[in-house]
């Protein structure tokens, strides 16, 4: 690790970020809990550090014994000579604070707690972890753990923790929350000769989190790219905003489990029933370049690539194969994932056919047929790898019964590195090749079993380049600072108001109020307490007209007979009137204190597009915003995206396009494109809206007519926090620090 990791003026991230390096790189460091005892944890961890190429001082401390594996032991911390920049702890639970509270005193950078017996047992050690950080708080000590593996630095030589495998220097840095995990990552990559910049378990993450650790690592020159195995996000600001600033430079690689977690509680607007905590995930992870995997076997796919090969420039894959079955699966994974396969030029077919069988496929993929020679096969991968053309390559091999799988893997080592362009093997079989598979991945070639896992990996990778070449887009900006200034105030005495009248739910009108401060386009709506308020504002506006329930606490106004459509006459008017307060006042759930009255609105010709945007809260992530096909069947369909406020432009078009109804909207079928622009802004100002007013717990707009004509809202509903919520427990973006 780089020791000149220095904070960024302004940055909390970064602050907090190189408070960690005594930790990745002590000058000295001590074992609380050294111990001789045979398969120990202090034995261990003390092997280890003294058995690498440390370098610094290893101080056992244990107050029964002299000495530790031959070297001089103290009693306690405070005993130890000279400066001590981490400590390790493998002593009980209990012992932690004290141990805690001397390392403060003796000037302690950073502690790697290994004791278990916190959190993980319930409030008891709730309470004891939070006895440590009030001590730790003293001095600043940052702490990795508890209940973890350690931590290691394979090119500076550290080794503090009780891992049975070693990782050897390499360019991928690996985070686990599970110990477990991490040992058999660990085992996986020396098997598999890949190297680690850097490695940490980080159990509960009492202290540093993952956004100390991307950050650190983001600015560590050995590090290339970063692995995680995440099981809980903790911080969600703290890791979104140290990812956004990474992943332009280097991926980050997620795999997290607990997809199938149970759908979220039902919540009184359309959105909160739509929005599952793991597709928030999802977006939270694509709005900062993350790359999600969902199987142990694309991660291991993944490390195996980024440890070995260059990210691919564009999504044209080449294959060359000796059969063809394989090279159909590759690419029905390849074009599934989004790549396509590169065409292969003129002046490549002509110099592939001076050497290769007359049969061969002339067409992507290359076909080199099941007789092919090892030379046969070098002398295409390198005409191939010269075309410029094709992003990426990949190599299969099936053991034919002339394929000599060995001799071909040794004739093309030399070609495992093409600049600029990813090259890939699949030497599909068991014992046979083996050695062949052995010689390539020593060459820097990474083989995979099955050719469709190599497109994937390599779609995935594309994936991540194309999504920051999205993000990395500028957004515009519609509203002057006075204008948005304005707007906040305006909006936020709206809520004030509805809050000072004991309620939580802002009627339909309010509703609009609060959009139209945001500048979004709503249909007039007037307020008729009484069938003749009713009739003169109808004939007031052009017929038809348009009559819903003004309801207090009712938000699904459909549920209840609240809304009559095209109305034509007066007499139409009255009847809907009626027949709304009818129904409300003998509903059982409801009653007549419900009604108070309706709104009349000018009917909107239907010819264009229903859409929802909304907006819920998720327990991580806080306030989420919607964009999908709207309408009485949105949570039928169900076609929506998802992203985290606040949006710009370049934020809404890529929510937009991960849905289908984005597809109609831009035309089809002789209809005109809507305005995407004002689409656009329309859904940065709903965005506003939710980052700027924290007592917003649920919104939607639902529909918003999108026709070529014109962008309207037509209906919308506002739910506010109960009245005694904290300001703590107030809506809050999870974007806030160093925002992508």
């Amino acid at each position: 690790m780089s020791e000149n990791q220095t904070p960024k003026e302004g940055c909390c991230c970064c602050s907090k970020a190189a408070s960690i390096d005594p930790i990745f790189n002590p000058k000295s460091v001590a074992v609380v809990g050294a111990t001789e005892k045979p398969n120990s944890v202090g034995r261990t961890v003390l092997w280890n550090l003294i058995s690498s190429p440390f370098g610094g001082p290893v101080f056992p401390i244990n107050p029964k014994r002299p000495s530790v594996l031959g070297i001089k032991a103290y009693p306690s911390l405070s005993e130890c000579p000279g400066e001590v920049d981490l400590i390790v702890v493998c002593t009980p639970a209990k012992t932690v604070r004290g141990i805690v509270a001397e390392a403060v005193q003796k000037g302690v950078k950073g502690a790697v707690i290994i004791s278990a017996g916190f959190k993980e047992i319930g409030p008891e050690g709730v309470e004891m972890e939070r006895q440590l950080m009030e001590e730790a708080s003293k001095s600043g000590l940052r702490i990795v753990g508890p209940n973890c593996l350690g931590i290691m630095n394979p090119v500076g030589g550290v080794n503090a923790s009780f891992a049975p495998a070693v990782a050897s220097p390499g360019n991928v840095a690996f985070i686990s929350q599970s110990g477990a995990l991490g040992c058999a990552v660990l085992d996986w990559c020396a098997q598999n000769g890949i190297g680690l910049s850097c490695f940490a378990s980080i159990g509960s993450m009492m202290d540093v989190n993952w956004g100390d650790l991307i950050s650190f690592l983001g600015e560590d020159e050995n590090t290339q790219s970063i692995a995680i195995y995440m099981e809980s996000i903790g911080d969600a600001p703290s890791f979104l905003a140290a990812a956004a600033k990474v992943t332009p430079k280097k991926p980050i690689i997620v795999i997290k489990p607990g997809r199938t977690a149970g759908a979220a509680k039902a919540a009184a607007s359309h959105t909160g029933s739509m929005t599952g905590s793991d597709d928030v995930l999802d977006a939270a992870f694509k709005r900062v370049g993350v790359v999600r995997v969902t199987e142990i076997s694309e991660f291991y796919s993944m490390f195996n690539a980024l440890a070995r090969q260059p990210l691919p420039q564009g999504n044209r894959l080449t294959v060359i194969t000796n059969a063809g079955g394989p090279g159909v699966l590759c690419t029905d994974a390849l074009i599934l994932g989004g790549g396509v396969l590169a065409s292969v030029s003129p002046e490549t077919v002509e110099q592939l056919n001076t050497f290769l069988p007359a049969a061969w496929s002339h067409s992507n993929p290359i076909d080199i047929l099941g007789d092919a020679s090892p030379d046969a096969y070098a002398r295409t991968l390198e005409v191939a790898g010269n075309d410029p053309a094709s992003d990426g390559l990949l190599v299969i091999l099936t053991p034919q019964s002339v394929t000599k799988p060995t001799e071909t893997a040794e004739q093309l080592k030399k070609f495992g590195k093409i600049a600029g362009k990813p090259v890939y093997a699949s030497w599909m079989g068991g014992e046979i090749v083996a050695k062949g598979q052995e010689i390539l991945t020593a060459a820097g070639v990474p083989v995979f079993a099955e050719p469709d896992m190599a497109a994937k990996v390599f779609t995935m990778l594309y994936g991540y380049k194309k999504n920051l070449e999205a993000l990395s887009v500028p957004g515009e900006e519609s509203q002057s600072e006075e204008d948005r200034a304005k707007s906040r105030e305006t909006a936020a005495a709206i809520i004030d108001a509805v809050r000072a009248s004991g309620r939580t739910i802002l009627t339909e009108y309010e509703s609009k109020k609060l959009l139209t401060a945001y500048g979004i386009n709503t249909v007039q709506t007037e307020i008729a307490r009484t069938e003749e308020d009713a009739i003169k504002l109808a004939e007031g506006m052009k017929f038809p007209v348009v009559a819903k329930l003004l309801s207090e606490t009712i938000t699904h106004k459909t549920d209840v007979g609240g809304v009559k459509l095209n109305l034509q006459s007066p007499e139409d008017v009255r009847n809907a009137f009626v027949e709304i307060k009818t129904s409300v006042s003998n509903n059982p759930k409801w009653g007549p204190e419900h009604f108070q009255g309706v709104t009349i609105q000018q009917m909107v010709k239907q010819d264009g597009y229903e859409i929802i945007l909304g907006s819920s809260l998720d327990p991580q992530f806080g306030p989420v915003l919607l964009f999908g096909m709207g309408g009485q069947l949105v949570e039928v369909f169900k076609d929506k995206a998802l992203g985290l406020p606040p949006l710009n432009t370049t934020h809404a078009r890529m929510m937009f396009e991960q849905t289908k109804i984005f597809k109609a909207l831009k035309g089809v079928r002789g209809r005109k494109s809507v305005d995407m622009k004002v689409l656009e802004n329309l859904m940065v100002q709903f965005s506003r809206i939710v980052a700027e007013q924290p007592w917003i717990k649920e919104m939607d707009i639902n529909p918003l007519l999108a026709s070529e004509e014109q962008i309207i809202a037509l209906d919308a509903r506002v739910i506010l926090h109960d009245l005694n919520t904290p300001e703590e427990k107030l809506s809050k973006p999870a974007i806030r620090c160093c925002k992508k």
